[in-house]
Formats: structure tokens, sequence, C-alpha cells
């Protein structure tokens, strides 16, 4: 069994809403970010998903979550990273990537996302709010 790497940036608005975006190729909402490609750290991979997906440069802060996720064939092991407050930067959509963006309250997050991810994301705003690094097991904090 293989395992794939994937990585993400937790986005802040001014008023505590996550910035979310909408895929063109999937048919639920996620948090900017995608797959580790070989030879790139996590962190990189964020950065480089940030720029292509959003048009911004920015260099990933503390790393909020990493989860372990069972799925049929190939696990996957999860980052979230800090990315902290977007303020009044432009966000250029990769068109050919995602269809638009918006931001949710915390308490929107279990229903405007699909379970797995809602729960990595809760995650990494409790942890965000701690200032701590969360081991998760398929979205749920591991004892």
């Amino acid at each position: 069994m293989s395992a794939l790497a994937a990585s993400g940036a937790l986005f802040l608005d001014a008023l505590g809403r996550v910035l979310v975006v909408e895929p063109t190729y999937k048919d639920h909402w996620e948090i900017p970010g995608g797959v580790v490609e070989p030879g790139e750290t996590p962190r990189e991979a964020c950065a480089r998903e940030v720029l292509e997906e959003l048009g911004l440069a920015v260099e990933p802060g503390p790393l909020l979550v990493a989860d372990w996720a069972p799925s049929a064939g190939q696990d996957r092991v999860l980052f979230i990273f800090d990315g902290g407050s977007l303020g009044d930067a432009t966000i250029r959509l990769q068109a050919s990537e995602l269809r638009s963006h918006r931001y949710i309250t915390p308490a929107e997050v279990p229903d405007a996302l699909i379970p797995r991810l809602a729960r990595r994301v809760s995650a990494a705003l409790d942890a965000r709010e701690r200032g701590v690094t969360l081991y998760l097991e398929h979205g749920l904090v591991a004892q």
C-alpha cells in the first residue's frame, strides 16, 4: 500500500473567517493546497500550491495539523500550515483549478466542508488558537 502526502494552508480574514476554495474538479469546497511533489517538503508544497491557486507568494507559518487519513488503496498524510491573515491581499484564482472562493465562520466549517476535511480544519483552528501542533488520525486527535 502506498501513501500520498498533501499540504494546505489555513488562512483567516480580519473577522476570523476561514478562506475556502471551490475546485473545478471536485464537488466540494477545500482549503488552498495540494499534493506534495517528489523531492518537495510539505511546507514547500504549501507555498507552491498557494502561489499557483491564489496567486499569492506567502511563507507558510507553523504546522498546525498532521493527519493520517486511511483511504482505499492509498493512505494519506495531510498537513495544514498556518497561512495567517491575508489582510487586503488580492486573490487571483487559477481558473483551470478553482471556480471561486469565500470565507466561512468557524461555526460553518462542519456544514461547508466534507466531514474529514471539516474535522481537520476545526482541529487546525484549535491548534492555531492554542499555539500547538496536533497529530490526528482520520481527523481526530490521537491519544
